[in-house]
């Protein structure tokens, strides 16, 4: 799963027939600081969540068409929450675009005798 915002809605006349009575959204992922992680993607809405809203995303096409109710259906992301609160402890936040948190530097002083 991924954190992002929903940054607007999407209408498309002409879909695959179980994609009917389905809100589309445009969301865009993010970092834990809040920056843009890569482009925007396009997902099935299963929460009511509305524009500027941030939103947890699944990119698993099971998982996407479960959380939907729409299984066998050609669905690849849903936001599948929303987000209240995000709390971060400074000595485990992660750098942005670094895959493993921080981890605290141990000290390498030699001890003199």
């Amino acid at each position: 799963m991924l954190i992002a915002r929903v940054i607007g809605d999407l209408t498309a006349t002409q879909k695959h027939a179980s994609h009917e009575g389905c809100k589309i959204l445009l969301v865009q992922p993010l970092h834990l600081d809040g920056a843009n992680r890569g482009a925007p993607v396009v997902a099935v809405d299963s929460v009511e969540a509305g524009i500027g809203d941030r939103v947890l995303l699944v990119q698993d096409g099971y998982a996407a068409m479960t959380a939907v109710g729409r299984p066998q259906s050609p669905i690849d992301m849903a936001v599948v929450g929303v987000v209240d609160h995000v709390e971060i402890t400074s000595d485990t936040a992660p750098v942005v675009g670094q895959l493993n948190p921080r981890v605290p530097k141990k000290s390498h002083k030699k001890h003199e005798r």
